[in-house]
């Protein structure tokens, strides 16, 4: 049964009491919008975001290459391979982010944001002349109804539980007022509840299960209007609500928006060669050197161009799933981490185009260095006794170097000797446990383009006595067998933002290790790093914030989760010269995205 409101004024003995209990609830004074820890770049009479051109013209056509396929329209549920255009194009949020900063929240849906003093709400006013496609407006009842389908709903994908976990309630005092009650401060779970994506209650009235091929009715600048045969195509709404917002103004620009989907690295090259796609974001070295540089191509109008790369790069790596024996043991994780010769790779295969990843948070000030600084021991030191103590008297650990004389010879017998420690004997040219059992692995991969560089690493791993099978599975199967972390190794993106939080509790956290389609696919169960996490949801700047960052990497990297990979110190775009671009990028972006959003046809 609901409990009855409470009414102050019933007792004129209760008024002061009521009057002090509103004015701990009361907010703040409402913003256009908010920063993690600065103050935003652009003032509330901002017109457009400086990365922009608002004179752009609208019309024309993009065509995206994406990989894989789908098999449905809902991009909420756990099942499924998602159709990608219909999250980023149809739907908008309550806020959009700035990419001019590491994370400043700018009005959208919302009009302003309200943060209360004692930082246990926050308030989103919505912009009245917000509508959705079916044309009624966007209601505070609609915010609801989209939160707890992503939050309660058993169907959808566990990133939004453990992304907004300390949600408690959501009230809607107004038709257009929505308000999140949490259960505790946290230092950025206003500005992530701006992130959320807005469709209408009408949208799956049975709940995600009984739609599950169903799209949801949104409000974005795109209209989807067919999908089919790895194929989707959207139409801008020329009656787009938003479009002349300062967050909005000079964005979204082409008419038509095509994804195509594709199986290969070779169908995508031969499809932007053959004028089939419009932009290629090419991260794969050897193409990027060599696929696009045909001069009978440049002539007909084929660009290949950089772009500096200043955002965090996460971390790329062949992930050990420590569910697994013998990965659960460090000093066979350690091992395979030796035996890795990136640098013959990269020379080899990549025209050394890339650098190594080093950290969770590579290219980025939040990577842990040398041994932990004051206020790293702050956050460490009530953990202790948990952690091994090199992560006080070692450096921070960095991926091993091939000797440029010697190879990887001096790193294969580090490795050895590790697998010797752990129990290990080479016999008859395998490594064998103490029942005889061989060291036999498995890499799951969901394409063949990391055949070959898995392919000298086998042979490296053939040396000292390991087994590596390599595994290419389709996408269905791959995501598949990832959210149930059926693998023992497979290669991932930890991917970070400049300002990471609540999504490193879907990384490490013990209950995400749990969670069937969370993204800790080491299985990171450790009640110290648990402690670590709860660092990311209280602070009161952004020095705060690196030094968690800091501690939380250090710690990670101690525990040899990953093989690090290889990141690029720039973005790679491939393109046909009939775009325009706005005069500079943002500080911190995606290609793809930025060309999508910003470009617009000569």
């Amino acid at each position: 049964m609901m409990k009855k409101p409470y009414h102050c004024f019933t007792a004129v003995r209760g008024w002061l009491a009521c009057l002090l209990l509103l004015a701990t609830a009361l907010p703040a004074n409402a913003e256009h919008a908010l920063g993690l820890g600065q103050a935003p770049r652009y003032s509330a009479e901002f017109t457009h975001f400086g990365y922009t051109n608002p004179s752009a013209p609208k019309g024309g056509s993009f065509n995206l290459p994406w990989p894989g396929g789908f098999d449905t329209l809902n991009p909420f549920t756990l099942k499924g391979d998602k159709e990608i255009g219909i999250a980023m194009l149809t739907l908008d949020t309550l806020m959009a982010q700035g990419q001019d900063e590491p994370f400043t929240m700018y009005g959208l849906l919302a009009e302003d944001i309200s943060l209360a003093k004692d930082g246990l709400s926050v308030t989103f006013r919505l912009n009245p002349k917000a509508r959705f496609h079916n044309g009624d407006p966007v209601l505070a009842k609609d915010v609801a109804a989209s939160f707890k389908a992503l939050t309660e709903d058993k169907a959808a994908t566990p990133l939004y539980r453990f992304y907004w976990a300390d949600v408690a309630q959501v009230q809607t005092p107004g038709a257009r007022t929505v308000r999140f009650v949490f259960r505790q401060p946290n230092a950025e779970l206003h500005l992530i509840l701006g992130s959320l994506p807005v469709f209408s209650h009408k949208s799956y009235p049975q709940g995600l299960a009984a739609a599950g091929n169903t799209p949801p009715i949104g409000s974005g600048p795109y209209r989807l209007q067919r999908a089919h045969s790895g194929v989707s195509e959207f139409r801008r709404d020329a009656q787009y609500w938003a479009q002349n917002l300062p967050v909005r103004r000079g964005m979204y620009n082409f008419d038509t928006v095509r994804i195509k989907y594709y199986q290969d690295e070779t169908a995508k090259v031969e499809g932007m060669k053959a004028g089939q796609y419009d932009v290629v974001q090419e991260n794969v070295a050897r193409l990027w050197a060599r696929a696009y540089n045909n001069p009978s191509l440049q002539s007909r109008g084929l660009t290949r161009q950089t772009y500096p790369q200043h955002s965090t790069a996460g971390m790329q790596g062949f992930v050990m799933n420590t569910r697994r024996e013998p990965l659960n043991d460090i000093r066979v994780r350690q091992a395979l981490v030796e035996s890795f010769d990136f640098e013959t790779v990269n020379r080899q295969l990549f025209y050394n185009s890339y650098a190594r990843s080093y950290s969770y948070f590579t290219n980025s000030e939040m990577a842990a260095t040398g041994l932990p600084d004051a206020a790293e021991l702050a956050l460490l030191n009530p953990v202790r006794t948990r952690l091994p103590a090199a992560v006080f008297t070692q450096t921070v650990p960095q991926p091993p170097q091939t000797d440029a004389k010697l190879g990887v010879r001096p790193n294969l017998l580090k490795a050895r000797a590790l697998l010797t420690e752990a129990g290990w004997r080479y016999q008859n040219g395998r490594l064998v446990n103490a029942q005889g059992r061989p060291l036999r692995l498995t890499f799951l991969s969901p394409s063949k383009t990391y055949e070959r560089v898995t392919a000298k690493w086998q042979r490296d791993l053939a040396k000292i006595g390991i087994d590596l099978q390599v595994r290419v599975v389709d996408t269905a199967v791959y995501q598949r067998r990832m959210n149930d972390f059926d693998f023992d190794l497979s290669i991932v993106v930890y991917a970070n933002s400049e300002s990471p939080g609540n999504e490193q509790f879907d990384y490490y956290s013990c209950q995400a290790a749990k969670t069937p389609g969370s993204k800790n696919w080491a299985g990171v169960c450790d009640p110290a790093i648990d402690a670590l996490l709860k660092n990311f949801e209280h602070f009161d700047n952004r020095t705060q914030l690196v030094s968690s960052a800091r501690a939380l990497d250090r710690v990670l990297r101690h525990r040899y989760l990953v093989v690090p990979n290889w990141y690029s110190p720039e973005h790679r775009l491939v393109y046909w010269d009939k775009f325009g671009q706005p005069p500079r990028p943002p500080r911190y972006f995606q290609a793809y995205d930025w060309a999508l959003t910003t470009w617009w046809v000569k």
